[in-house]
């Protein structure tokens, strides 16, 4: 038997003959995402709660802030990323450009699932600087709404601000696990 079935087994030792509980999920579910405005400047500020640099813009201008943010950054484009040009690879970059799947208004946080635009892990994490763009439409009021919109069987990376960690001093150090700026374009 491995150590996991033994564990396993274990636990259903100490469960069997317990009631089956059925688990109240009463989450709010109820909030309008009818003023998509309204919702994506809720985003943007929570958003810039956590020492993110927003740009919200209306959705045509956003070609033009990209361009306005990245200056002379030497960028990596993920795959599918709808962009034109001659981008550096991972190694050689300062930083990411990617989309995202979900961005969480009451949270200020983006759901990257690497889909199409939005890179893998790696190379959403290794570069110092990450410049998202999120769309008005892919905002949505709180965690359960982004939930019902992400597919389980995908990864996901979960992003609230630049990366950062304290030690046992709560100093406070910025791109240990991830970019150390984080720069987000809200296109309304």
């Amino acid at each position: 038997m491995s150590a996991r079935e033994e564990i396993l087994a274990r636990i259903g030792k100490a469960v069997a003959g317990a009631p089956d509980v059925e688990i109240p999920r009463g989450y709010r579910t109820d909030r309008q995402a009818d003023d998509r405005e309204a919702l994506a400047r809720l985003f943007a500020e929570r958003v810039g709660d956590y020492r993110a640099v927003v740009h919200v813009v209306p959705a045509a201008d956003v070609p033009a802030e990209i361009d306005a943010c990245l200056g002379e950054k030497k960028i990596f484009v993920p795959e599918g990323f709808d962009r034109e040009g001659g981008w550096p690879d991972l190694r050689t970059a300062d930083g990411v450009v990617t989309g995202c799947a979900v961005g969480i208004a009451e949270t200020g946080t983006i759901v990257l699932d690497h889909g199409p635009g939005q890179g893998t892990r790696a190379e959403t994490l290794l570069p110092d600087y990450h410049l998202c763009v999120v769309r008005a439409d892919q905002i949505v009021p709180g965690v359960p709404e982004a939930i019902a919109r992400l597919d389980p069987s995908r990864p996901q990376t979960w992003i609230s601000g630049p990366s950062a960690t304290s030690d046992i001093e709560l100093d406070r150090v910025e791109g240990v696990h991830g970019p150390r700026t984080l720069e987000v374009i809200v296109g309304i």
